[in-house]
This record gives structure tokens, sequence and C-alpha cells, in this order.
């Protein structure tokens, strides 16, 4: 059965031939980018020449590569255990971002609190110490967590996360709205530390 593509260039299922190009494509753009994502260049058909520029500009050139605001589809198990940055932001938008963490073994994410954003945060591999609490020097609440678990930090909430495991500690992390800026890497926690000192001084 022939494929049909809808008027706003999402495309069903390809016969076997152009299938196959897709695949390769598909494995070529894997190989020259870790961490593995694809953005919405891997299912379009553009019509314009404004909108092949738009496809290009939403597709990943390099490791660490934002690709929000474009629409994005992701095995985000994959994504998250191939992060080897301290902090990767992957995806931001106006209401929401995407960043994907590794904290060393004995490591911890820092004492920090968001006073307007809602953060959830997912364990792919390793265990964690989490705490929260209504002050700094009041971290009233305590849990273990390891893969698979979620945690939900509101708005205000000061709270930090320990690798108490033997491997590095893999998580991702969705800040609602946006904390990071766009394409944020920081390779590690003195980056980041460094950053966020750079930010409050402007």
């Amino acid at each position: 059965m022939t494929a049909r593509r809808g008027a706003g260039g999402t495309c069903g299922a390809p016969p076997a031939q152009p299938r196959q190009r897709l695949a390769a494509v598909r494995g070529e753009v894997l190989r020259l980018q870790q961490p593995k994502f694809l953005s919405s260049h891997d299912c379009v058909s553009p019509s314009s020449g404004d909108d092949a520029a738009r496809e290009d500009t939403m597709q990943p050139k390099d490791k660490g590569t934002d690709v929000g605001p474009a629409p994005f589809v992701v095995d985000i198990e994959d994504l998250t255990l191939g992060n080897e940055n301290f902090r990767t932001a992957v995806w931001t938008g106006t209401h929401f971002q995407l960043t994907l963490m590794t904290i060393p073994v004995g490591g911890d994410v820092g004492l920090e609190v968001h006073a307007e954003t809602d953060q959830f945060l997912r364990l792919e591999q390793g265990e964690a110490k989490v705490l929260m609490g209504p002050a700094k020097d009041k971290l009233s609440q305590e849990w273990r967590a390891s893969d698979d678990w979620a945690i939900v930090v509101p708005a205000g909430t000061w709270h930090n996360i320990v690798n108490v495991g033997q491997t590095p500690l893999k998580l991702y992390s969705i800040y609602a709205p946006p904390h990071h800026p766009h394409g944020t890497v920081h390779r590690t926690q003195a980056d980041a530390m460094a950053a966020e000192e750079a930010e409050h001084e402007h």
C-alpha cells in the first residue's frame, strides 16, 4: 500500500525502498552525533526553499546541540545514558526545558532552589539520596531513589540529589518554565557553578 503524506508534512509508513533509505539516513545521523537523538527533520517533506531552510535549522549539528523548539522524538533512556556531561540542555521551548545530567560517584546536583520553576526528574541509572525542605538549612524530607524512579520538586523548595551508588547517576530533568539558557552545556559541576555565578553578576 502506498503511504500518503498529509498537508502538514508528516509521513506514514514508507514503502520498502524509501524505508531502507530512511534507515540509512538515520544511521548516518546517529553515527555522527552523540548522544543519539533525531529532530523533526526525520519525518518531513519540504515543499519550498523556506521549508528546506527551516528543516536544516532543526537538525542537531553536534554533541550537546539544543534542538528546541523544533518537534522532537527520542529514546529518552538511550539519550540519558549516553550523556557524559554534568548538564546538557537538549530541548528548550517556550514553556519547558529538557536537560540531561550525569552525577559522578559521591557527587551531587548541588543544594538549590528554583523560585518560579517546577521540576520533574527521572533516574535512568544509579542510586540517589533525595533531600527537600522549605529552607536551605531545613531539608526535612529524605528519600532513596534508583533506576526508573521519578522526583518532583515544586517551585520554591530547596533540594539536593546525592549519588550514593557505585556508578554514575544518570537522570533527565524537565524544568517548567525553562531554567537554563538555550543550549546550555556544563561539562562539570564546577563549570555549572561558574556559569551560575556569572549569570548572577549580570
